[in-house]
């Protein structure tokens, strides 16, 4: 058996097993804490209806998500507000993760249901997904084994400034 080893995941594992965990949907959770906690929990934006987040178990580099703050698992019935939000919000983190790491393509996608994939199936997120030529390799499809080559805290720090300019900017013109 391969061993790899991921200590980002233990605060994952040891906050889910405790007692006092905040019930409910961590999707909702996210945006309620201080936006001062924004870098700890990984939220690189926050809009009028949806704010994105990079994700726990990225895919890739620079996988982020961006998910609307309304509770709901109902694509067609998000409203009008939040939809357009939502798509506009995925044109500039795609230009932006084109800009910083300059992959070959992308992967935008929601799982809707359990049974198409969802992790968190009562809360749509729209996924984001840097791709690269050759990224899958044999370590996922052989090995069953993939591999980030960046932390995402360091993958934070290479985002977050565009977006935060995109927020000062929305600030100044209103």
């Amino acid at each position: 058996m391969e061993t790899k080893f991921t200590p980002w995941r233990l605060k994952y594992i040891n906050d889910s097993n405790q007692p006092d965990q905040p019930e409910g949907c961590v999707l909702c959770r996210l945006p309620q804490a201080p936006k001062k906690d924004d870098p700890s929990n990984l939220v690189l934006y926050r809009g009028e209806h949806c704010y994105i987040v990079l994700n726990l178990y990225p895919y890739n580099t620079g996988h982020l998500m961006i998910v609307p703050y309304v509770h709901t698992a109902d694509l067609p019935g998000l409203a009008d507000a939040g939809a357009q939000e939502l798509f506009s919000l995925s044109r500039l983190s795609v230009a932006w993760l084109a800009k910083e790491y300059q992959p070959h393509g992308f992967n935008l996608g929601m799982n809707l249901g359990r049974i198409a994939g969802a992790g968190i199936d009562d809360h749509l997120h729209l996924h984001i997904v840097p791709r690269w030529s050759g990224d899958s390799n044999f370590m996922p499809i052989i090995g069953g084994t993939k591999l980030i080559p960046e932390a995402l805290d360091q993958t934070y720090a290479r985002l977050h400034p565009y977006f935060q300019a995109f927020e000062e900017a929305n600030l100044q013109l209103s």
